[in-house]
């Protein structure tokens, strides 16, 4: 395993080879020293010039040269280590430096101060398309990438018909990339990192792109490859990364201003963001000025979330081992009609059918809602309903599997629901099939506020005294 180094001194990429003793890439991915990135800022296109032709005739007569430029420090000295095997979150607001010292670990920018160690192959989905070239094809751009990302010619070819297939943009693999939409630029570049065998993977707000089927996707490649990889990844939703993470750090300014487990850093993150949004607001709020009414108030609930449900999807991926299979599925009302508009607080039923292969002792049904990170939200199965009966089925049969439940309250966004069917007990059983992305749901407006889902209240109600009863 090689090393690489970047450093104002020695901007180049050295790879070094170690005694398994003392190389530090036995516990390190990588390892940030005091880095600092200055950029300059210049008010007007000739001040560029001028400060090039004074800068070198101020090196000839040796005096000091006069500056026509503004220095901007975008990361300041910043020591940070990722060990191998974990996910780091980078979090911080716009402009707090983080993408900037993601293009230093991937050499893409050289550090003004300070050096940066990484140790292992790189695979990073940075800027909308960056590392593509806008003319070449999809196809073309995909035997540059991989090759510079360290595969060989052959191993490319090998892996190409893998790479299209992950990408899943059809006949535009052989357009040019220029003509591609930014889902389909996302689709291409994280395709192409997902074959190359990175031992780091660095990806900065990438996910945020893309329909609900290829986000799935995608983070079902990360949770595997979280298992033996590294991964850096910044986003601005602190709800991701509490779900990706190990750990995380805060940036603020350029600087480094927390270092922790990803719930402390992201609550902190939290805080700080309510307490400049009060600072305005506590220069002119008078001292006087009473915050809670004084009079008894009952609000006006407020519409709770609408969703609309898209028909099953046979053709999404799958697993198992074939002796059953997922033949549909849909939300129903109460009498079993279907559904594709509901709201939270509805009563449903999740209707699940299955055909039969084989002959199966004690089939399993049972079904996940997730959120767009593939977060597990809630779900069921009918084990432990027939633990004690089981329902035996043979090739040819077909079985179905009700689940009714109150649809809660999802906040803005798609979510998809995994159904499964399953021979055996809750703990030991073999799977039949697993479909992934089944249904999808998508939330237009929501009265959540907070968490991952809410809850539909028959009442809310702010009163003085104490409670008797």
């Amino acid at each position: 395993m090689g090393s690489q180094m970047y450093s104002e001194a020695d901007p180049v990429r050295n790879c070094q080879s170690a005694d398994a003793k003392s190389d530090p890439a036995q516990s390190y991915a990588i390892r940030i020293s005091a880095v600092s990135k200055c950029f300059r800022i210049y008010d007007r296109p000739q001040d560029r010039l001028k400060q090039s032709l004074v800068a070198r005739f101020a090196r000839l007569v040796g005096r000091e040269d006069r500056r026509y430029f503004r220095e901007f420090w975008a990361v300041r000295d910043v020591s940070l280590d990722v060990r191998r095997g974990e996910t780091l979150g980078i979090i911080g607001r716009n402009g707090s430096g983080k993408s900037t010292l993601l293009q230093m670990i991937c050499g893409t920018l050289t550090p003004s101060a300070g050096s940066i160690e990484v140790y292992g192959r790189v695979a990073a989905l940075l800027e909308l398309g960056s590392g593509f070239n806008p003319e070449f094809t999809g196809r073309e751009n995909v035997h540059l990438n991989a090759m510079v990302l360290g595969l060989t010619q052959a191993q490319v070819d090998e892996r190409f018909d893998a790479i299209v297939e992950f990408a899943d943009i059809g006949e535009f693999i052989d357009q040019p990339v220029k003509t591609y939409s930014s889902g389909m630029y996302v689709r291409l570049a994280f395709a192409v990192i997902a074959h190359v065998d990175a031992d780091i993977l660095v990806i900065d707000e990438a996910l945020s792109v893309g329909d609900v089927f290829f986000t799935q996707k995608c983070m079902r490649f990360l949770r595997k490859f979280q298992e033996t990889g590294t991964v850096v990844f910044v986003s601005h939703d602190a709800a991701a990364v509490t779900n990706l993470c190990n750990r995380a750090a805060l940036l603020d300014s350029g600087r480094l201003a927390m270092v922790g487990d990803a719930k402390s850093v992201c609550e902190a993150y939290h805080a700080s963001g309510y307490e400049q949004s009060l600072r305005p607001a506590r220069k002119t709020a008078a001292p006087s000025e009473k915050t809670v009414a004084p009079k008894v108030v009952k609000p006006k609930i407020t519409p709770v979330s609408e969703m609309n449900v898209f028909r099953f999807d046979p053709e999404r991926s799958r697993f198992g081992s074939g002796a059953a299979t997922i033949a549909g599925a849909a939300l129903a009302d109460s009498e079993g009609h279907p559904l594709f508009r509901i709201v939270g607080g509805e009563a449903v039923r999740l209707v699940v059918e299955v055909d039969i292969h084989a002959r199966l002792h004690s089939p399993i049904v049972g079904f996940m809602l997730k959120d767009r990170l593939g977060q597990a939200l809630f779900g069921d199965n009918t084990y432990l309903a027939y633990e004690r009966d089981p329902v035996p089925v043979e090739p040819g049969d077909r079985i179905c599997a009700e689940f009714e439940f109150v649809m809660p309250i999802l906040q803005q966004g798609h979510y998809s629901v995994d159904l499964a069917v399953a021979d055996g007990t809750y703990l030991e059983h073999e799977q039949a099939d697993w479909l992934h992305d089944g249904l999808i749901i998508e939330s237009h407006t929501s009265s959540v506020s907070t968490g991952l889902v809410g809850i539909p209240f028959q009442n809310i109600r702010l009163f003085r005294g104490r409670r008797t009863t």
